[in-house]
């Protein structure tokens, strides 16, 4: 008997789950007015978790790209550079290798018109917002901050003054926005 209970059980489960199927199959999308999506609001933003390696340290094959980090004549690992202005050098962050992961990490827009000293009703617009994550993870993570005269040190009339070298380990925690202004007239 309970065996006989059990496969109408299925049956019926079965049954209402291909009707819900159908309901949806059924459903049909259209386009929305103007006026209609005008009373639609909500959130727009992305979500982003991830995990970077860059020549790690017992990780896998490292990418020839970055540079072999068992030849202690070449440099090895990623160079980022910034140009503080127009005429000026470059700050780097230089030999960037090692394992970093996050979750959690938000990107979106954000309205300010209020609060920063009175500022914000001054400034009155839209500025970039990135969500810092609960916890960022590294893993032999080390990196140079460096002054250099050109982008790459392939380039004409390259020098580079090393100011101090990173190495980190562990768990990071971060809190709280990151604001992204905008610069100049919109």
């Amino acid at each position: 008997m309970s065996q006989r209970l059990l496969s109408l059980r299925n049956r019926l489960s079965f049954a209402f789950a291909l009707s819900f199927l159908s309901l949806i199959a059924a459903a049909e999308m259209a386009p929305l007015e103007d006026d209609v999506l005008s009373d639609v609001s909500g959130q727009g933003g992305i979500y982003l978790s991830g995990d970077v390696s860059i020549n790690a340290l017992g990780g896998p094959v490292e990418n020839s790209y970055f540079g072999s980090c068992d030849d202690v004549t070449r440099k090895c690992g990623a160079r980022i550079a910034y140009r503080l202005k127009e005429t000026g050098g470059w700050l780097v962050l230089d030999e960037l290798r090692g394992g970093f992961a996050f979750e959690g990490l938000t990107l979106g827009m954000r309205t300010i018109d209020t609060g920063f000293g009175g500022d914000g009703a001054l400034f009155n617009g839209d500025v970039l917002e990135l969500g810092l994550p609960n916890i960022v993870r590294f893993d032999d993570v080390r990196f140079k901050i460096a002054a250099s005269s050109t982008p790459r040190p392939t380039d004409l009339g390259f020098q580079q003054t090393d100011i101090f070298t990173v190495e980190m380990q562990g768990d990071v925690i971060m809190e709280g926005n990151l604001l992204v202004f905008p610069t100049g007239n919109p």
